[in-house]
């Protein structure tokens, strides 16, 4: 199904069923995700069906062509795209983020430009502004600034058609998030990043030559220190936490319907060997009957802790600049809580779901291990650790977490 801007201004945005095209969505990446997976190639042809469906803009304010819809439909369509393809799932949030973050760190008027021009031209948005990475340099010139330096990895690398990175501004060290286009010259996109998951992603590094920069690119800070970000801006961080989230429990519920319909069909890894064939009834392998409730209530509990956490977040991103600080932190606190049980759901679910199925799930044809190496590589980046002592500091302490961007 391809949505147009005309039609969504002219039938009215709310008249749009988000969550179905990204069932379609899905159902089309479904059918060949493993031979793409297996592939490796850059998800050009993926980028362009995500933007035929209209599903890059929904974000987007419908008096710009856009969705006009909230971060929960954004959240339900990157967890039904990533149920289907990790990779694309982890995109297509990146995508969201990024396209956002011009909301939350520049000012007013220029936000509706830049997302009225990403509307207009069907931007898809790549980058990465995490505190980790090394910083670029932004140096001060008399038409603007010229970047320079490497980020290790950026997702959509030489297919996005716009970049957020992190620079810090010569002279000062205060970081900035700054909107780069990639054709621009001294803009130099490496080979994707050789990893044994995510391999549809495009993340790699990309080096900047003295990139020249306007002014009006650059969006704003991204300080951690006190004061410097507004309580609302700050919420950029447990907006991204919950990209993480939907992506992770996407992800597992993915494996699980592919492992239960195999499942239905076959014998139990745990079941004693017999030369009489498969009942029709259904498999009674107690074994396996309590793995599969054991993944669903991981699932489940790490579903119902990403809902109220995206609840609060959408209650305080729609109070603007009224939101205060201890809102903040306290929605901050809920995507920690579900980061972490979603990472954990992820990786419990997508290594002992294979067990079950024993030795077959091995397989190349089925592909079943590429929702363990897409869950793995991602949580190798995010690991929860850092989440859980911000949940302790705060619990005990009721100490504010640091502002801190995930990869």
């Amino acid at each position: 199904m391809t949505v147009t801007a005309d039609e969504v201004t002219d039938a009215g945005a709310a008249q749009v069923d988000w969550p179905h095209i990204a069932r379609e969505m899905a159902d089309d990446l479904a059918t060949d995700a493993v031979e793409r997976e297996q592939a490796g190639k850059a998800p050009l042809d993926e980028v362009v069906r995500l933007r035929e469906s209209g599903l890059l803009t929904v974000l987007a304010p419908a008096e710009h062509g856009g969705g006009g819809k909230d971060w929960r439909t954004a959240y339900t369509v990157v967890r039904t795209v990533a149920a289907a393809d990790g990779a694309i799932g982890h995109l297509l949030g990146n995508h969201y983020f990024l396209s956002f973050s011009a909301r939350f760190f520049a000012g007013p008027t220029r936000a509706a430009r830049i997302e009225r021009e990403s509307t207009e031209g069907q931007w898809f948005w790549g980058g990465g502004i995490a505190s980790h990475e090394p910083p670029l340099i932004l140096t001060p010139t008399s038409r603007g600034y010229l970047l320079n330096g490497f980020q290790r990895y950026a997702t959509g690398v030489g297919i996005a058609d716009r970049l957020v990175v992190r620079a810090t501004k010569y002279g000062t060290g205060e970081p900035l998030a700054v909107l780069v286009d990639p054709v621009r010259s001294g803009v130099v996109s490496g080979s994707g990043e050789d990893t044994f998951g995510q391999r549809l992603a495009a993340g790699g590094g990309v080096e900047f030559d003295s990139v020249p920069v306007a002014a009006d690119d650059v969006l704003g800070s991204l300080s951690p220190d006190e004061g410097v970000l507004s309580p609302f801006a700050s919420l950029a961080a447990p907006t991204a936490r919950l990209v993480s989230v939907q992506f992770c429990l996407g992800v597992a519920e993915g494996l699980l319907a592919e492992v239960r319909e195999y499942g239905r069909g076959m014998r139990s890894s745990w079941q004693p060997f017999s030369p009489q064939p498969w009942p029709d009834s259904p498999p009674q392998d107690p074994h396996a009957l309590t793995a599969y409730g054991e993944f669903a209530v991981v699932a489940r509990a790490a579903s119902a802790l990403a809902e109220q956490a995206v609840d609060a977040l959408v209650r305080g991103l729609a109070q603007g600049e009224d939101v205060d600080d201890e809102e903040c932190a306290e929605i901050a606190i809920l995507a920690s809580v579900a980061e972490s049980a979603a990472s954990r759901a992820a990786q419990e679910i997508t290594t002992r779901a294979l067990d079950v199925i024993g030795a077959d799930a091995a397989t190349a044809r089925h592909g079943f291990d590429r929702f363990w190496r897409n869950a793995r590589t991602h949580t190798l980046r995010e690991p929860v650790a850092h989440r859980l002592r911000e949940v302790g500091d705060y619990f005990l302490n009721g100490a504010h977490p640091p502002f801190t961007l995930p990869a």
